[in-house]
């Protein structure tokens, strides 16, 4: 699976399987965002990303985004930049990386911050920031859409940080099929098929997520689900309107033989891992009728 969400979440005790937004914890007061833990996510995603960035997250944003020569674009919860590399070969005129962690911005500088186009920011994105300008052509957000608290915040700073007409494209994990601790994997013997078993979508959640497994240290970070409706709603309610969808599937296949293999190659083509969406900005977001 890819790399869990990145933002801290206080250690729960005991399993919980999701809080609804009415019994969300108090933050911890001294929450150091994602820092505590920006070593072991460096790690684990590099310069170049993990195998899932490689083989599927990278080649949908490039493609959804198609990045022009000469053009400003602003990465939103960048981490350690890992975007950063693709859109310069594609040789836009400027970068801005904007991720609320220290660590992982200067991870992002050793790594890219010789050119002379890239320039880092750290701000939390949900925050008014100087980022959000109105000079950027246009904007992307890589897995990062279910680790905010206050997604609409977010959408709309991005908005403000486009010009008119201005593009964003978001990839996040499916939210109808790949809900931490809520959805899995099963088999059925009879039919020889593996199928999704989906326990929870309706309702808002945020998740724990230890991102250590199998050690002590007690390090979660927290994934907030949102139902594919609130999703959308709440990228109009940010000035942000969806003209294209892409849902992508996992390139991993099994490579064994028999019924469960064969199963397990069909459920992977048929059940997405992540849900890509391009959206513009528009120039009066009261236009947008909302529920």
């Amino acid at each position: 699976m890819p790399p869990p969400p990145r933002r801290p979440f206080p250690p729960s005790k005991g399993r919980n399987p999701g809080l609804t937004p009415s019994q969300k914890p108090a933050a911890a007061a001294n929450s150091r965002g994602w820092d505590p833990v920006a070593a072991w996510y460096d790690k684990l995603v590099g310069e170049s990303g993990s195998d899932y960035h490689q083989n599927v997250i990278l080649p949908a944003v490039l493609r959804m985004l198609a990045p022009q020569p000469g053009e400003s674009i602003v990465d939103v919860c960048c981490g350690q930049g890992v975007l950063a590399r693709p859109l310069l070969e594609s040789k836009v005129g400027r970068f801005l990386g904007v991720d609320a962690s220290p660590r992982l911005i200067e991870a992002a500088k050793v790594r890219h911050g010789k050119d002379p186009r890239v320039s880092w920011l750290i701000a939390d994105v949900c925050k008014p920031g100087a980022w959000a300008d109105g000079s950027h052509d246009a904007a992307a957000c890589l897995m990062a859409v279910h680790d905010v608290e206050d997604a609409v915040a977010m959408f709309s700073n991005i908005s403000r940080a486009l010009k008119p007409g201005g593009r964003a494209v978001f990839i996040l994990m499916h939210p109808c099929f790949r809900i931490p601790k809520q959805t899995h994997w099963g088999w059925d013997p009879d039919q020889k098929i593996q199928f999704r078993r989906v326990d929870r979508y309706a309702t808002p959640l945020e998740i724990p997520i230890t991102t250590h497994p199998g050690k002590s240290s007690g390090e979660q970070t927290a994934f907030h689900h949102r139902p594919l409706s609130e999703l959308l709603t709440s990228l109009g309610k940010g000035g942000l309107a969806v003209v294209a969808c892409d849902e992508l599937y996992s390139h991993r296949r099994s490579q064994g033989s028999g019924p469960f293999s064969k199963a397990e190659h069909f459920a992977a083509a048929e059940f997405p891992l992540f849900l890509a969406l391009k959206a513009l900005k528009v120039e009066s977001p009261s236009l947008i009728t909302h529920p």
